[in-house]
């Protein structure tokens, strides 16, 4: 379907009085490999659904989209990078909630998170899950949770201050009361901290769905609840928050991908309409599913209200809590 849609534009492309008349840009597009930044590492949530889109505009464009995994700084630093690229298009911005929290816990970031970039697409979302050890400890569903955190001292893992972990654990800290007998312990990334629930260094957590599945699945660890507003097929067993009369501990976990806001708009229109191509195609939708996303594939008017909406949520979270970047 990809392949037919990118065919069909190259007539376009070559009448250029119709293609300005159609909004479409003057010149061929890409004119040379394109640059999809992600700023965390490879292998990870957001790398992943980053790879599966790069592939397929690859293959619709007819030049490579070339993944740069610029990690670091709370995802600072890769931003940064594409805050300061050429605004022709052809440089692409990862995200995820981590940058939506960033804008008020980084006040001084080097780039303005609502003003300088445009929101092409909502990829794609990740449940989050309340996990506790298998073996070690006492409860046994959300509310023997709940209620053990109010009497007794628990240490709770992230991935690193401002995550999406740590705002979930928050959230879990305010419906509990555990005020100060929750300790939060960030950690510079999902999978160790996960390791050191199982192992039980750790006592609670509210992971990433993928990042804590096998622990899972090996009986290891013990999930109390979904964070989502449904059951996720990959555990249909475990009760979402909200069936459990818990809805203030609702956490979504998403990916998007953004351009500079300075790309002139028929750029724009074209990369939301191809973006939006490979988020219907099949293919993709199968393996995006499989690695536990929610498909999205929203427009950008849809998409910006929602980044939009989420920055706001979670400022007040993040000054109420007084969360502070890492160390």
């Amino acid at each position: 379907m990809i392949r037919r849609r990118s065919a069909l534009a190259v007539p376009a492309l070559l009448l250029p009085g119709l293609a300005r008349a159609q909004g479409a840009p003057p010149a061929p597009f890409p004119d040379r490999n394109p640059r999809y930044v992600v700023p965390f590492p490879p292998g990870g949530l957001t790398d992943i659904m980053a790879r599966f889109v790069a592939q397929k505009l690859s293959e619709a464009w007819g030049r490579a989209v070339v993944i740069d995994n610029r990690a670091g700084g709370n995802a600072l630093i890769g931003a940064d990078i594409a805050a300061k690229a050429p605004p022709d298009g052809h440089t692409l911005l990862a995200i995820t909630l981590t940058h939506a929290v960033n804008a008020t816990l980084f006040p001084n970031a080097p780039y303005d998170f609502r003003r300088d970039f445009h929101v092409i697409s909502m990829l794609g979302s990740l449940p989050l899950v309340v996990v506790v050890n298998a073996e070690k400890s006492p409860a046994r569903d959300l509310a023997g949770l709940l209620a053990l955190m109010r009497t007794t001292p628990m240490s709770g893992g992230s991935s690193g201050n401002g995550s999406p972990p740590h705002l979930g654990l928050e959230l879990l800290r305010r419906v509990s009361g555990a005020g100060e007998r929750l300790t939060h312990v960030p950690y510079r990334g999902g999978a160790p901290s996960v390791t050191d629930l199982a192992g039980g260094t750790l006592d609670v957590m509210v992971s990433n769905l993928p990042e804590c599945l096998a622990q899972i699945r090996g009986g290891r660890l013990r999930a109390l609840a979904i964070t989502s507003a449904e059951r996720h097929k990959l555990v249909p067993e475990v009760p979402t928050v909200r069936e459990l009369g818990m809805p203030q501990l609702e956490i979504t976990n998403w990916t998007a991908v953004l351009t500079q806001a300075a790309v002139p708009a028929p750029l724009k229109a074209r990369l939301e309409q191809d973006v939006l191509a490979v988020m219907r195609d099949p293919d993709m939708v199968r393996r995006a599913e499989e690695a536990g996303f929610q498909v999205l594939g929203w427009d950008s008017n849809r998409s910006t209200r929602f980044v939009q909406s989420e920055t706001d949520r979670w400022a007040s979270l993040v000054t109420e809590a007084q969360i502070r970047p890492d160390a």
